[in-house]
């Protein structure tokens, strides 16, 4: 089944994430960035539940590209390597940095893994699943107010079924399998980003 223009489409946040890692084992920012566009139409498509995120997350993308594009990186590693070159305390001070940026969307990705994982595993409690994943990820870096309303907005989340429909790729069963080869995808480029920000000690930027 071909995803309608513009709709969420499992398969194309799959090639997106296939493609970020280099033999290398660097992440490439126009297939990172793809792979976020798709899964903030994940998102979307879910209406004004996941909007305090997605929101984010499309401001966070949209800077990200303009800072690809102004500099012509081409990696996430080219990136923090040289805004690191204007030496720490220069890059906290700026709230626009690309390594700002990037540890924001990291955070995200690692709920959105989460919370992929168990609907593939077949929790049919989608709310409990979706309040798992974001008190592992995504709640510590939030006020107590988002915190509530998110966990909230939680319980009005749709079925399993109905989240497997908006793939876009088939019968439950097709999204299953492809959930299953899009998530190691996924998890590589986070554990790879992880392991960038720990090393350079940004894992706490401001």
């Amino acid at each position: 089944m071909a995803a309608a223009a513009g709709a969420f489409s499992l398969r194309e946040v799959l090639d997106a994430f296939r493609r970020c890692v280099t033999e290398q084992r660097e992440v490439l920012l126009e297939p990172y960035l793809s792979g976020w566009r798709g899964l903030i139409r994940f998102l979307q498509s879910l209406g004004t539940v996941f909007s305090f995120i997605s929101k984010d997350a499309v401001a966070k993308v949209t800077l990200l590209e303009s800072h690809r594009q102004r500099h012509n990186f081409v990696s996430l590693q080219s990136m923090v390597e040289q805004e690191l070159a204007a030496g720490p305390a220069a890059l906290r001070a700026r709230q626009d940095s690309g390594c700002r940026t990037l540890l924001r969307l990291h955070r995200a990705l690692r709920w959105l893994q989460l919370f992929l994982e168990g609907l593939r595993s077949g929790e049919p409690r989608t709310s409990v699943l979706c309040t798992d994943a974001y008190n592992a990820s995504l709640a510590p870096h939030h006020p107590w107010v988002v915190r509530k309303a998110a966990t909230v907005a939680f319980c009005a989340l749709p079925s399993r079924e109905a989240f497997l429909e908006i793939m876009n790729v088939g019968p439950a069963e097709e999204a299953v399998a492809v959930l299953g080869e899009a998530i190691p995808y996924i998890g590589d480029v986070y554990g790879i980003t992880q392991e960038l920000l720990e090393r350079h000690k940004l894992l706490d930027l401001p």
